[in-house]
């Protein structure tokens, strides 16, 4: 969808209103969902919304929608916002955006199944693959600011400045909108689009009784609508300021929906953060807040908690390979992001198609992949052994040390859930002249190095996914470096094995070179491949030993 910005889209600054943005891109990842599914969709969810730019009157919004992947029932849309400038030909990233939509029960009551996606480009195979990750995250969403709060973790506040804040109670906005036809969709539901657009209103309200400034809204978090709304409902849109940071405020809105008879119907909650800009661009210092009691503090702290997560979120999705150190700090707070990191790393580079073949042995395949300063290798195989039965044994990480010579001692430190794991690995350190193997000539002093591995297995989402265990570097407070080990890090590693015919498997590991390690192996490619070969013959003789 292409939408030229228009005077009567906009602001009062002749910027376009985040609210009319979002019915537009709830327009067009609708319009995608029902192309796919041949029937009618309602938007279940939107992943967290970060706007990295404003647009002006007078130009262009480029809007693209994709089906990701379908579920059962339910499908991830990806949206992707541009805008255009026509005078200067620029172009430039507004947002992007992940909406699950969901399809409507036919005339007779029946569930409509969706038909599968299938991938064509490399960008479409990653996101096809990344997508059931990310449905993971969402379902377990609402739990982590229980677990932060129960947990005692969150900061508190300093008193005094809190007790010389504003207070919260000023902020308050209470709206009524009447839902009339062109508030509805084609299928006489209250449109998502503009449900969100009056939630964006009546917080923009509260943020700015609270500054006393226009503020600029820069990220919305997940929400999911909890029900549908239908033409001649009332919409009742509360909106709080919950609490202010240095540079941000945090405002709080609920949608319910009601007729002149009967109770008040949850629709949506949603929370945004917004920014005050000075004339240069960057955010002004804001006031704290203070809150009213009861249900003012428990909004307050949660909005701390709901910071904690965006900012571990960032640090943690958002991380560059190249950033030293790579090993991110785990705590059960951030585990479900790490994972997710963990996963999608691994599926993103497995998914990648420019590998190049550089040696094949006895049907064992090393494949190499440059990139910057990063070089990857992936070692593949077929073994006549069921896929379930090697994703049992190789995500046993413990017995790794009876089949890979690199693996000198492996030690389970924590079992975060049933998918989940963190371990302590020791191998022989990396030397110039490649990885110790049992035919190097250089028997000199053998350092140790060791390293603290979140491995994360995952069965197969849907037909035609892998297996996956996937392993990448953490640090832990309870074990740091210990004297007389070199402690080194994983960048992304693990397996992926996949089902073939005949019950057997394809199984393909995955290991990226951290730049610390890349001038020595890639000096001795022959006496990595003869490693890897090795090491490959040996974990498939494992498994057919232990095929039953």
């Amino acid at each position: 969808m292409s939408q030229i910005v228009m005077p009567c889209h906009c602001n009062h600054r002749q910027e376009l209103s985040v609210g009319q943005l979002l019915k537009w891109m709830d327009s067009t990842a609708c319009l995608s969902a029902e192309r796919l599914a041949g029937s009618l969709c309602v938007t279940a969810s939107m992943d967290d919304i970060h706007f990295e730019h404003t647009i002006s009157v007078g130009q262009v919004v480029n809007i693209r929608a994709k089906v990701n992947r379908a579920f059962n029932t339910s499908m991830e849309v990806g949206i992707h916002v541009s805008c255009e400038d026509l005078y200067s030909d620029r172009h430039w990233r507004v947002c992007h955006a992940y909406a699950t939509f969901v399809t409507q029960r036919t005339n007779t009551g029946q569930k409509v199944t969706l038909k599968p996606v299938v991938p064509q480009s490399q960008n479409e195979h990653v996101e096809y693959s990344v997508a059931a990750e990310r449905r993971r995250v969402r379902m377990v969403h609402s739990d982590i600011i229980k677990e932060l709060l129960s947990s005692g973790s969150v900061e508190q506040a300093d008193s005094s400045a809190v007790c010389s804040g504003v207070a919260a109670e000023k902020t308050r906005v209470e709206s009524v909108e009447l839902v009339l036809p062109p508030h509805a969709n084609h299928q006489v539901n209250t449109f998502g689009g503009q449900i969100m657009a009056w939630m964006v209103n009546v917080a923009t309200i509260a943020a700015s009784r609270f500054c006393q400034a226009h503020p600029t809204l820069r990220t919305i978090d997940m929400f999911t609508f909890r029900g549908p709304s239908q033409v001649g409902d009332r919409l009742l849109l509360r909106a709080i300021v919950n609490n202010a940071f240095k540079n941000s405020l945090e405002v709080g809105v609920r949608a319910e929906a009601y007729r002149e008879e009967g109770p008040n119907r949850h629709i949506n909650s949603a929370f945004m953060t917004f920014e005050v800009l000075d004339n240069s661009g960057k955010p002004c210092t804001l006031p704290r807040i203070r809150p009213e009691p009861l249900e003012g503090e428990r909004r307050f702290q949660e909005a701390i908690a709901r910071k904690k997560i965006r900012l571990d979120r960032k640090y943690i999705i958002s991380r560059k390979q190249s950033e030293v150190p790579l090993s991110v700090p785990w705590d059960p707070m951030n585990q479900v992001y790490l994972s997710y990191n963990n996963v999608s790393a691994l599926k993103m580079l497995a998914a990648k198609k420019n590998w190049r073949l550089s040696t094949e042995k006895d049907g064992v395949r090393l494949y190499i992949l440059e990139q910057k300063s990063v070089l990857s290798f992936r070692v593949e195989a077929e073994v006549d052994v069921p896929a379930h039965r090697a994703f049992c044994l190789l995500a046993e990480l413990s017995n790794r040390t009876s089949w890979d010579m690199h693996y000198k001692k492996c030690e389970l430190i924590h079992r975060v859930d049933d998918d989940d794991f963190i371990y302590r690995v020791v191998t022989p350190s990396v030397h110039q002249g490649a990885i110790e193997s049992p035919t190097s000539s250089n028997q000199g002093e053998r350092v140790l190095q060791d390293f603290i591995l979140l491995a994360s297995k995952r069965k197969p989402c849907g037909h035609g996914d892998p297996y996956v265990i996937a392993l990448r570097s953490v640090s832990l407070a309870t074990h740091p470096p210990f004297q007389g080990y070199n402690r080194g890090e994983v960048l992304c590693a693990g397996f992926t094995i996949l089902e073939t015919n005949n019950n057997m498997s394809l199984i393909s590991y995955y290991n990226q070179a951290s730049p610390e390690v890349l001038p020595y192996i890639s000096t001795d490619i022959a006496g990595l491949s003869s490693s890897f070969y090795h090491t490959f013959c040996s974990c498939s003789q494992y498994l057919n030993k232990n095929r039953l």
